[in-house]
This record gives C-alpha cells, structure tokens and sequence, in this order.
C-alpha cells in the first residue's frame, strides 16, 4: 500500500472512530444508552480519554506525512491500536481516581463536578505512555 492510500485509510478510521465516540457519548449523556446510570461516569471517562487518544493520533497523522514528511506504513498498526489503549487508560483513570489513589486537588468541594475525572482521563487517554508509566510507579 502506498503511504497516500495509508494516510487516507487512517484518517478515515480516526474520523469515523471520533464520530462514533461522539454519538455514543450524546447517546450516554442524552438518550440514556443504558438502562441506569451507574456506570455512565466511567464510560464517559473512556470515551474522553479514547478522543484524547485519537487527537494524538491524528495529529501524528499530519506531522508525519505533512510536516515531517517522514510517513512510515510500519507505524499503521499503531494507528490502529492506540485509539483503543486510549480507551482503556480512560477506564483506568477512572478507577484510580475513584479509588483515592490519585488525588486532583487539595481540598473537596461540596459542589464539585466529573470535570476534573474529564480532564484527568482526556490526559491519560493523549498520553499514554507517561500515564502508564505513573500507574507502573503507583504500584511500587
């Protein structure tokens, strides 16, 4: 496969993966996908890391075959999966914030909001590796 073909195959799996993350998260928060809303956090937690994770790849996307000009077909499984560990991370993210092992800030507020499980799980879910590696140092 040429790379003008890759690049055009992975662009439209990101797209069409960020897409369906979108609909499943606006089904989630408007059209009740589930019939309780016990784990609703959790999975908008997935489906937030798994856009951060996807950011990340389309991004590399563009620097590698726009800017850099150093587009590699080997790197296409990658494409594929990343999306995916993503996904997991968010899952992860949530379960260490629940669970009290890692804390976001100082002080509980009485009115506080999922923002923070957000943004902790679109930042595992981006980078993975650095998370990963956090997670790896928290169960020492």
């Amino acid at each position: 496969m040429n790379k003008t073909t890759s690049v055009i195959v992975v662009s439209i799996y990101l797209i069409l993966s960020l897409v369906g993350l979108g609909l499943i998260g606006y089904n989630l928060v408007f059209g009740k996908l589930l019939p309780t809303n016990e784990y609703d956090l959790v999975l908008e937690c997935m489906i937030v890391a798994g856009g951060g994770g996807i950011l990340y790849c389309l991004r590399g996307v563009y620097l590698n075959y726009c800017v850099q000009k150093n587009w590699d077909n080997d790197w296409m499984v990658w494409y594929f999966i990343r999306p995916v560990v993503s996904l997991l991370c968010g899952g992860v993210s949530f379960l260490f914030l629940k669970a009290g092992l890692l804390v976001l800030e100082a002080q509980k507020e009485t009115d506080a909001t999922n923002l923070g499980f957000f943004a902790f799980a679109f930042i595992a879910g981006l980078n993975v590796d650095k998370f990963i590696t956090k997670i790896e140092d928290l169960a020492k």
